[in-house]
């Protein structure tokens, strides 16, 4: 029989264990690498927060009436909370409570709409009156801006003669009948979307202490006790903005629609509120404020009259920013100007009129939250003043 022979294992040698040896130096990602991975990961995780906050600023702008309606309910739902907790503080029911202070808000609204909208139905059949002279005003205008226009033009004009004439393209104004049903939608939602109003403050008044605590409760235990001042410190800076607002803004339509009176400009109450509230808005209420009373003085009050209504306008908007606010709201809403500036701006683009109302809540809310935050308290500290 033929023995079956074995084959011997070989033993490698040292050229094929240095081989080896590169192949898996050659495996290892190099520092070069290694720093271009990680550039990659920290472009996308940029690119992604990118998308994300485009994402989020276009749900913003589309839900914009549904935000809006929320937004404006809640602010009246913590003027009226005072109101709700005094009556709950002598033995009525929260939702009794709630319903009284809904009825007086819709009531006292409905009163001043039409108080309001009497005065200006009967200030715009005045206007024709003063309408010779407010036409001669904006003649002289146009006079003095048609002597500059063509000074202007006769110094740049080309001296070349036959020049050819510029075509005019004419166009049909709109009728009024276009006008209405292009309209008509977006007045139809918003006059939907004020039916609400009532309904929302009315259930945030009645179920704000269990809102308040299913919104700690979404946070986890170790968090819970820094989102329970969170809230109560928003709460709190919301309540002394609203109250500070109505404060000043009566304080100035009072002082405004004396000096109005004083002018003899018609129907200074009714301006002078316009003004006084008009005037709150930062930075740009004085130029919204200003404009009631110039347009109706037009006519009445002279070159003394137009500097009285500057300098009583201009300084109570002065004081209401500079010494009321810092006085009334103190520490509770510490904004530098080009923060509020900017949420200005950002939230008139994203919601219009409306956005200028809730802009200077909203950065101090998200103050707050950045104030709170770890990650986030840079970015609080930047939108904060010098004093913060």
């Amino acid at each position: 029989m033929a023995l079956e022979s074995t084959p011997l294992p070989t033993v490698p040698s040292s050229l094929d264990l240095t081989q080896e040896l590169h192949v898996a130096n050659d495996a290892e990602p190099s520092s070069e690498e290694i720093e271009v991975l990680q550039a990659s990961i920290k472009a996308g995780s940029v690119a992604q927060i990118v998308v994300a906050v485009i994402a989020a600023i276009g749900l913003i702008y589309l839900l914009k009436l549904v935000l809006v309606t929320t937004l404006s309910s809640l602010l009246l739902a913590f003027v009226l909370e005072p109101l709700v907790g005094g009556l709950a503080r002598i033995r009525v029911p929260r939702a009794a409570g709630a319903l009284v202070a809904v009825v007086l808000m819709v009531g006292l609204t409905g009163g001043i709409t039409y108080f309001f909208y009497n005065r200006a139905v009967d200030f715009a059949t005045q206007l024709p009156k003063y309408s010779g002279k407010i036409r001669s005003t904006f003649a002289e205008l146009r006079a003095q801006t048609s002597k500059i226009e063509e000074s202007t033009r006769s110094v740049i004009a080309s001296p070349k003669a036959g020049k050819a004439p510029v075509p005019v393209e004419v166009q049909e104004a709109p009728a009024l009948s276009r006008v209405v049903s292009a309209s008509s939608g977006t007045l139809g939602e918003v006059l939907l979307a004020i039916t609400f109003v009532p309904f929302l403050v009315y259930f945030m008044l009645t179920w704000k202490d269990h809102a308040h605590s299913a919104t700690v409760r979404l946070f986890p235990k170790e968090h819970r006790l820094v989102a329970h001042r969170t809230v109560g410190r928003i709460s709190a800076m919301i309540q002394g903005f609203i109250a500070s607002n109505v404060l000043i803004g009566v304080v100035g339509a009072v002082i405004s629609s004396v000096v109005f009176w004083r002018l003899g400009i018609p129907y200074f109450y009714f301006l002078g509120a316009i003004s006084g509230f008009a005037s709150l808005i930062p930075y740009l209420g004085i130029f919204l404020a200003l404009l009631p009373p110039l347009a109706a003085g037009i006519g009445v009050v002279n070159k003394s009259g137009v500097f009285i209504i500057l300098i009583t306008v201009v300084g109570l908007h002065l004081l209401a920013m500079n010494v009321f606010y810092p006085k009334i709201v103190g520490k509770r809403l510490r904004l530098n100007p080009l923060a509020v500036t900017l949420s200005l701006l950002f939230w008139a683009w994203i919601w219009g009129a409306m956005g200028l109302v809730l802009a200077v809540p909203l950065v101090g809310a998200s103050k707050i939250i950045c104030d709170y935050v770890d990650s986030l308290r840079g970015l609080g500290a930047w939108l904060g003043d010098r004093e913060s």
